[in-house]
C-alpha cells in the first residue's frame, strides 16, 4: 500500500520553507568549504548528501545537515596534514563510527557531555575561526597554528595600514557584515531572505561594477572538484590520523545531538531518535568519504531557519538538497562571482554566533565552576588542538563533578572534662562542668563553630561522619580523627554515609586498628546493616 499524500498545504510550507534553507545554505556552504582550504564545490556536495540521503533518514524531522561551520579549523588543519584524500578517509571512518555508536544505542549517551565543555568548545572554534577569518577578510594568508593567529594579527594590522588591496578587500568584508547586522534587525517579514546571501549578492554587484581589486573564488566544476575513493586505509597506521578521527566522530556527533536537542524545542513535531540520528549522521558522513567531499554535521542555523520558515515534515529538507543539486549543475559560474572577503565575512559572523557571549556572564554568577570548565575549554583548544581541547575540558568537568559530589561532614561531640583537638584547632571544654562541643568539619576541613551540647558529662568521644567519603576529602576526615585524644573512647557513627569508596575504608579501618592498639581502649563503631535491614548496629572494632 503506498504512502497517503500530503495535504497541499503541507506541501506548500514545505516547499517554501525549503527555498529558505537553500538559501540560508549556499552560501555558508561555499563560504566554509574555502575557509576549510577544499574546492568550494565540494561544501556544496556535503549540502547535497545532508538533504538528499541524510534528509530521508529516521531520526530528527526538523534538523538540517551540511558542512559546519564548527569542524572548519579541524577540517582546515587535517587537509594541510593529510591531503583532501586522507580527509576522504578520515571521514569515512568517523561516519562508520558513528552508524556503529548508533546501531549500539549510545546515541543518547552523548547528551552526558556537559553543556559547559560543548560550550567551551564552540567558543574555541568561534574564536580560532574569527581570527583565522580576519586574514582573509584583508587577503592576507592566515598563519596555519592555532596561536599563530592570534599572535600574528599585529602583523596583520600593519599589513592592512601598508597596502591598499588589503584596506580594500577589508572594506568589502566589513561592508558584508554590515549588511548582516543591519539585515538581523528588520522586522521579520523582511528577513525571508537571509542576510548572508543578500550580502554577499551585493557584494559581488558592487566588486564587479567597480572593477575592485578582490579575490573571489575559484571554480573547477562540481565533478572536476570531487575525487571518489574507498579510503586509503594504509593511513590508519598513523596514530595523527586516528586522534583526528575520534575528534572528527566526538564534535560531529555531539554537535548534531545537541543541535537536535534544540530543534525539538522550537516544534510540536515528533521528537528526535537520537540513536537513529547518529546513524543518519554517520550515513551522510561514509557517503561524503567516500566522495571526498567535506564533514557533515546537523547544523543549528540552517535547522532553525527551517522551522521559522514553517517546514512540517522532512520533505523541507530533502528539496532544499535538491535546490542545492540544481544550483551547482546549471550555475556553477555564479560561484566564481563571489568575492573571498564577503565570504569570510559570513564565517566571521557565524564566529560570533558560536561564542556564549549572552550565556557566560550569568553562568559566572550562578555557576562558577561550569564557567571555569567553559573558559579551559575554550583556552587549550586555541593553544593546542581540538581533540586535547576537548579532553582537557571533559577532565576537567569530571574532576569538577567529583569534588562537588565527595561533600562529607564530620561532627564531633566531646562531653569530657578538658579539651580536644578537632581540625587542626582546639576544641575547649568546661573544666567544672564538662560541657560538649560539638565542631563540623564540612567541605575542605571548614569549620562552623563550636555549639555547647545541653547534656554535658563524661563518656566516650561521638564522632559522626555523613555524606559520601572518597579519597578526595580523605585529608579532611583524616585530620579531625588524628586529632582527637588517643587515650578515649571513640564511638563512630557511620550511619549517615552515603558513599565510602575503597581508599576511605582502608583509611578508616587502619585508623580504628591505630586507636585501638595505642590507645588500649575501643572504637566503637555505628554502622548501618545490609540492605534487608536497615536498623543501625553497633560494632566492637576490637572484636
Amino acid at each position: 500500500m503506498s504512502p497517503p499524500a500530503l495535504p497541499w498545504r503541507t506541501l506548500r510550507a514545505d516547499l517554501s520553507a525549503s527555498v529558505v534553507v537553500f538559501l540560508v545554505a549556499l552560501p555558508l556552504c561555499v563560504g566554509i568549504a574555502v575557509a576549510s582550504g577544499v574546492p568550494a564545490e565540494l561544501g556544496l556536495v556535503t549540502g547535497i548528501v545532508g538533504g538528499l540521503v541524510v534528509g530521508f533518514m529516521p531520526g530528527s524531522s526538523m534538523q538540517v545537515s551540511g558542512p559546519a561551520a564548527g569542524l572548519t579549523v579541524l577540517v582546515a588543519e587535517a587537509v594541510d596534514r593529510y591531503g583532501l584524500a586522507g580527509l576522504g578517509t578520515i571521514v569515512l571512518v568517523a561516519g562508520l563510527l558513528q552508524i556503529g555508536l548508533g546501531l549500539l544505542r549510545l546515541g543518547r549517551w552523548f547528551r552526558a557531555i556537559t553543556v559547559s565543555v560543548v560550550q567551551g568548545m564552540l567558543a574555541g572554534i568561534g574564536l580560532l575561526l574569527i581570527a583565522g577569518q580576519l586574514y582573509v577578510l584583508a587577503g592576507v594568508a592566515a598563519p596555519h597554528t592555532g596561536p599563530g593567529k592570534f599572535t600574528g594579527l599585529p602583523g596583520l594590522v600593519g599589513e592592512v595600514a601598508t597596502s591598499t588591496p588589503a584596506r580594500v578587500s577589508l572594506a568589502v568584508g566589513a561592508a558584508t557584515i554590515a549588511v548582516m547586522v543591519f539585515w538581523d534587525s528588520l522586522p521579520g517579514r523582511l528577513r525571508t531572505v537571509p542576510g548572508a546571501l543578500v550580502a554577499v549578492v551585493a557584494a559581488a554587484g558592487v566588486t564587479a561594477a567597480l572593477g575592485l581589486p578582490v579575490d573571489t573564488i575559484e571554480v573547477e566544476g562540481l565533478l572536476a572538484a570531487m575525487q571518489p575513493s574507498l579510503g586509503h586505509w594504509g593511513t590508519l597506521v598513523d596514530v595523527g590520523v586516528l586522534a583526528t578521527i575520534a575528534t572528527f566522530t566526538l564534535v560531529a556527533s555531539a554537535e548534531s545531538l545537541f543541535s537536535a536537542a534544540a530543534v525539538d524545542r522550537l516544534h510540536q513535531g515528533p521528537r528526535t531518535d537520537f540513536d537513529r540520528e547518529l546513524v543518519a549522521q554517520g550515513t551522510g558522513n561514509a557517503l561524503c568519504g567516500l566522495l571526498g567531499a567535506l564533514p557533515m554535521t546537523a547544523v543549528i542555523v540552517r535547522s532553525s531557519a527551517n522551522v521559522r520558515a514553517g517546514a512540517r515534515t522532512k520533505a523541507s529538507r530533502v528539496l532544499h538538497g535538491l535546490w542545492l543539486l540544481l544550483f551547482a549543475a546549471a550555475a556553477p559560474g555564479l560561484i566564481g562571482l563571489m568575492p573571498l572577503p564577503a565570504l569570510a565575512a559570513v564565517l566571521v559572523h557565524a564566529g560570533v554566533k558560536l561564542l556564549p557571549l549572552r550565556a557566560l556572564p550569568e553562568l559566572w554568577r550562578e555557576h562558577r565552576g561550569e564557567a571555569a570548565v567553559l573558559a579551559v575549554t575554550a583556552l587549550a583548544i586555541l593553544t593546542t588542538d581540538m581533540f586535547t581541547g576537548v579532553l582537557v575540558g571533559l577532565g576537567l568537568a569530571v574532576v569538577k563533578t567529583a569534588w562537588e559530589t565527595s561533600h562529607v561532614r564530620v561532627t564531633v561531640r566531646d562531653a569530657a572534662v578538658g579539651g580536644s583537638a578537632v581540625g587542626g584547632s582546639a576544641v575547649g571544654g568546661s573544666a567544672a562542668g564538662g560541657s560538649a562541643v560539638v565542631r563540623d568539619a564540612a567541605v575542605g576541613g571548614a569549620s562552623v563553630g563550636d555549639v555547647p551540647a545541653r547534656d554535658a558529662g563524661p563518656g566516650p568521644i561521638e564522632v559522626a561522619i555523613t555524606g559520601n567519603a572518597t579519597f578526595l576529602r580523605l585529608p579532611t576526615i583524616l585530620t579531625t580523627l588524628n586529632d582527637l585524644p588517643a587515650d578515649r573512647t571513640v564511638r563512630l557513627d557511620l550511619r549517615g554515609l552515603r558513599h565510602v569508596d575503597h581508599a576511605c575504608r582502608t583509611a578508616l579501618d587502619t585508623w580504628i586498628e591505630t586507636h585501638n592498639r595505642n590507645a588500649g581502649v575501643s572504637v566503637h563503631v555505628v554502622a548501618p546493616r545490609p540492605a534487608e535491614d536497615d536498623r543501625p548496629r553497633t560494632v566492637d572494632a576490637t572484636d
